[in-house]
């Protein structure tokens, strides 16, 4: 009698524990992040303190702002005031990738000096793939590929998927949601079929009209071009999906000053999180 009442005490002690970890896998789920492709416009130094004035902490940097060629002292310069600042640049692309391994390794080193765990890439031969495939499995460092419109490598998610299909499980895909939008797809739809190998998301939305019989793609602030964002996040929230969704732009003129479009982008985030 005496054991059953100690058990029973112990389970209620740690029942608030229990609890609230529940509560903590419940509140689990994507972050939101920065692809500096949308500050093209911006040094280096401006994008640090674009992203510390909208409160972004996660960066998915371009070559303009940090180039894997660069000289090793320049590149831990650039992490050091990444440090200082809160900053992490989590991933690193889109990539340029080749048929020679040891350029493409050049990017992996780069990647293990800042403590990139992901790179996003977009090879245009998929011979590429099999040196790609080797570095992965040598540097324990990801792959995403990443999609663009209709007519290019990877405009197809069939495309993707033979990907994933034939190669290691570190390689994945950056689901660039306009994108896909702009190709005919539903982005929901295609997060779903590729079955837990999505790894990074562009956020950023199209409108797709029809003009003289063709497909005419144009960036809108996010939440208001044609991607199916509610049925996306549905499909976030059943996989408990947690990765960085990086606000992104391929508009000039949002490029130009991108302050507005991201602080939309962060409130409709926000929205879509809370629900």
């Amino acid at each position: 009698m005496l054991r059953s009442l100690l058990s029973l005490a112990l389970a209620l002690s740690l029942f608030p524990l229990a609890r609230g970890a529940a509560a903590a896998d419940a509140a689990a789920g994507p972050t939101l992040g920065l692809q500096t492709w949308t500050c093209r416009n911006m040094s280096f130094d401006e994008v640090v303190r674009f992203a510390v004035k909208h409160g972004i902490r996660n960066l998915q940097v371009i070559a303009a702002h940090m180039d894997p060629l660069a000289p090793r002292e320049e590149t831990l310069r650039k992490k050091a005031i990444l440090d200082q600042n809160g900053l992490v640049a989590y991933t690193f692309g889109v990539a340029a990738t080749s048929l020679d391994k040891e350029k493409n390794r050049r990017l992996f080193e780069f990647a293990r000096l800042v403590g990139i765990k992901l790179i996003v890439v977009e090879p245009r031969d998929q011979a590429e793939w099999d040196n790609l495939e080797q570095l992965v499995k040598e540097y324990d460092i990801r792959l995403a590929i990443h999609n663009h419109g209709t007519g290019t490598v990877y405009g197809d998610p069939a495309t993707v998927r033979q990907v994933l299909a034939a190669r290691d499980p570190r390689i994945g895909v950056c689901l660039d949601v306009g994108w896909i939008t702009a190709a005919g797809f539903d982005a929901a739809d295609v997060f779903r079929s590729y079955n837990g190998r999505v790894f990074d998301i562009h956020f950023k939305d199209k409108t797709r009209e029809v003009v003289d019989g063709k497909v005419v793609a144009l960036d809108t602030e996010i939440g208001r071009g044609h991607s199916n964002y509610d049925g996306l996040f549905a499909e976030i929230r059943r996989s408990g999906w947690t990765g960085i969704m990086a606000i992104e732009t391929d508009s000039k003129a949002f490029a130009a000053d991108p302050n507005r479009l991201v602080a939309e982008a962060k409130a409709f985030f926000a929205s879509k999180i809370a629900r």
